[in-house]
């Protein structure tokens, strides 16, 4: 049972960092980039940019973190296959939304 919890709080954790993603983005005072290791594109208005980013980090900690719920069902379940495809599919949708959205939007 233990190692079930354990699981579960380091998948929470990186959950949480999104969340702390979401609230540092909510208060920057410069555009917060979507891309690692790439500069982000300028933006016409910076605060609602930021957070609309925010919002998209915000929702994408809490999906993952929802989604790391099967992990309790313990080590040989086969609903841990709902996490990691959940998680592969919440990327590509998070990533769409950024560029098709987002990017579009506040775009200079």
């Amino acid at each position: 049972m233990e190692g079930r919890i354990f699981g579960f709080i380091i998948w929470c954790v990186f959950g949480i960092i999104f969340i702390c993603l979401a609230v540092f983005s909510w208060f920057s005072k410069n555009p917060v980039g979507f891309w690692a290791n790439a500069d982000g594109c300028e933006v016409r208005d910076i605060k609602k940019y930021n957070h609309a980013l925010s919002g998209l980090f915000g929702l994408f900690g809490i999906v993952t973190i929802a989604l790391g719920i099967p992990l309790l069902a313990g080590q040989n379940s086969a609903w841990i296959l709902l996490s990691v495809m959940g998680v592969m599919i919440e990327t590509i949708i998070a990533m769409a939304v950024y560029t098709l959205v987002i990017e579009k939007k506040y775009r200079k």
